[in-house]
């Protein structure tokens, strides 16, 4: 079955700019139309449309920055009846219209080729993208005389950076923390704000403020001129980063701040200097409210906060996947939800958690 959904999705691909027709996926693959959705809907965990419009937005959005290609031509190349029906599915993916967009290219979530042939054991990070992070590393140090603190999303990413020496003399911090998921609260790292996390998380107070607080320290006692933000491009990540930027300015920081969008598989890293205004109130209306901020953000942002916001319902698509695999073990069933929803960018807690909801 995987290798005839394989076919399937190399077949969309192929297909990615015709008329799309169901009729036309299940006489090439020998099934009826129905059957080839039901089946690509329940293996993917993502209707076929709705698999073909993000992946077109995001081959047009590398279009956009990459090329000079007119809007209107990409419009209609990738299936788009109108310039403006264009400009309205890309607004409504990244939150910034593509005109925007080219003029001031700004990270993205990105959506590739769904692939079903099994997940790579482990990973062996490109020589290539270890240069590159050190001579990002070797400029922040030349600008800033080392004044730097880079904050990293995680144990995981600060293990690998300490493994491979990529922050030469810099300081260097775990953010360790989710905050995708329990509740928070206004002032950020403040006595309540450690008590609901840790409650969230269901560890004592000590227990959290040694992983998540005492990690922090340098933030907390030193003054740096710059700090960078070493954060993924998933929703997890994505919320993370929120919350630290909307900390900086909760606490009024005056120095330099960069947000290092880096791919936590490839370890390519995109960099766009950010300043820490108006994210603390983004943070309170979509961590505390639970509602899409009214300011625009980073589109990357943008993205996470959708699927953060989608993640809370009781019903999403992460839910429904669950519901109809409940027959796998939860090896494999988490096996497959990372593979299926790395954009989400959950960790085997989170996902247990809801396991266990479904299942009771």
């Amino acid at each position: 079955m995987t290798t005839m959904m394989q076919e399937m999705i190399d077949w969309i691909e192929d297909h990615l700019f015709d008329d799309f027709s169901l009729k036309s996926l299940g006489n090439d693959m020998g099934y009826s139309p129905y059957y080839c959705s039901f089946k690509f809907h329940q293996m993917a965990g993502i209707s076929i449309k709705r698999y073909r419009a993000l992946r077109k937005i995001f081959l047009a959005s590398i279009e956009l920055e990459n090329t000079d290609h007119r809007t209107i031509d990409l419009a209609f190349k990738y299936g788009f009846l109108s310039q403006e029906t264009f400009s309205r599915a890309f607004k409504n993916t990244f939150g910034i219209s593509p005109n925007a967009f080219r003029k001031n290219p700004q990270p993205l979530q990105s959506y590739v080729k769904l692939n079903m042939n099994g997940i790579k054991e482990s990973f062996m990070m490109d020589i290539s993208q270890k240069l590159k992070i050190e001579s990002l590393q070797n400029i922040m140090n030349e600008q800033f005389d080392q004044g730097i603190l880079n904050i990293l999303n995680g144990r995981i990413m600060y293990e690998e950076f300490q493994i491979h020496q990529l922050m030469g003399k810099s300081d260097y911090v775990p953010f360790n923390e989710a905050m995708c998921s329990n509740d928070t609260c206004f002032t950020i790292f403040s006595d309540e704000f450690n008590k609901l996390r840790s409650a969230g998380h269901e560890v004592s107070l000590k227990d959290y403020e040694n992983i998540t607080i005492n990690s922090l320290k340098p933030l907390f006692e030193k003054q740096y001129k710059c700090i960078v933000l070493w954060f993924g491009e998933d929703m997890f990540c994505q919320m993370n980063l929120l919350t630290m930027l909307a900390y900086l300015e909760q606490e009024e920081y005056k120095g330099k701040v960069f947000f290092n969008m880096i791919n936590e598989k490839t370890y390519d890293v995109e960099e766009i200097e950010v300043i820490p205004e108006g994210f603390k109130e983004i943070y309170q209306q979509v961590l505390i409210q639970h509602q899409l901020p009214q300011a625009q953000v980073l589109p990357v942002m943008y993205q996470g906060i959708n699927l953060y916001l989608e993640y809370l319902k009781d019903e999403n698509e992460i839910t429904a996947y669950i519901k109809k695999h409940l027959d796998k073990s939860h090896k494999d069933l988490l096996k497959n939800l990372f593979h299926l929803f790395p954009n989400y960018g959950l960790g085997d807690v989170q996902y247990l958690k809801m396991i266990k909801i479904i299942e009771e």
